[in-house]
């Protein structure tokens, strides 16, 4: 049976839907983040070198990162009708699938970094320096391009009911976590109506609520 390493609050949210869409049996490993530094317990360097979620074994075998689980998902387990047959629209759900932590990513990271260190606790003399520059890189750098990624993906949504043509694919599988990011740290519904369709038209999905009552807590939901 599928085992699932999952971490609460993050991208093991997505392939616990996706398993749920499947529907293929599975069993679940809980891991919960340090309250106070938000980070993975040290736990699951037991599972992956890199102490990150997911992580997902079946058999003999072990895998990392969400596109390739999800990839590895649609292949093995789901005969592929998460990937189009229409050339162009197959190829879209692949650029999808890599576009969200190759491009999307790092700016919702970034925004989290730099607003978090606005608000840790440090010397009264530091917090106004500190502060200063946080708000600069945010302001010249991090959400200027953000922004521009969100902008992107909303027009591109306001086109397709699913970012890959009018099927759910392994891009949206892909996509999901950080779009339900982005509304929740950096954009809003009546800015990004579309990705907040999107966000939305998945959330009501059956197999979507079952991953959340498996998973537990998830804040982006």
């Amino acid at each position: 049976m599928i085992t699932l390493h999952h971490l609460n609050n993050s991208r093991s949210q997505r392939i616990l839907w996706m398993l749920e869409e499947v529907g293929i049996p599975y069993q679940i490993t809980y891991y919960e983040r340090d309250a106070k530094t938000l980070l993975a317990p040290p736990s699951l360097k037991a599972i992956h070198p890199l102490g990150k979620a997911p992580v997902l074994i079946d058999g003999e075998l072990a895998l990392a990162e969400s596109g390739l689980i999800i990839e590895y998902l649609n292949e093995a387990k789901a005969a592929n009708r998460y990937l189009p047959d229409d050339h162009q629209q197959r190829w879209q759900a692949r650029y999808w699938l890599h576009y969200a932590e190759g491009s999307l990513m790092p700016f919702l990271l970034l925004t989290l970094v730099f607003n978090k260190i606005k608000t840790s606790p440090m010397p009264f003399f530091v917090k106004p320096i500190a502060r200063g520059i946080a708000d600069k890189v945010l302001q010249t750098f991090v959400m200027p391009n953000l922004n521009t990624h969100l902008d992107y993906i909303e027009r591109h949504l306001a086109q397709h009911e699913w970012f890959a043509g009018e099927q759910l694919s392994i891009a949206d599988f892909q996509m999901v976590f950080p779009l339900e990011a982005a509304l929740n740290r950096a954009v809003t519904a009546a800015s990004h109506p579309q990705i907040a369709r999107f966000v939305q038209q998945i959330q009501q999905r059956p197999a979507y609520r079952r991953a959340l009552e498996q998973g537990g807590p998830y804040d982006y939901a």
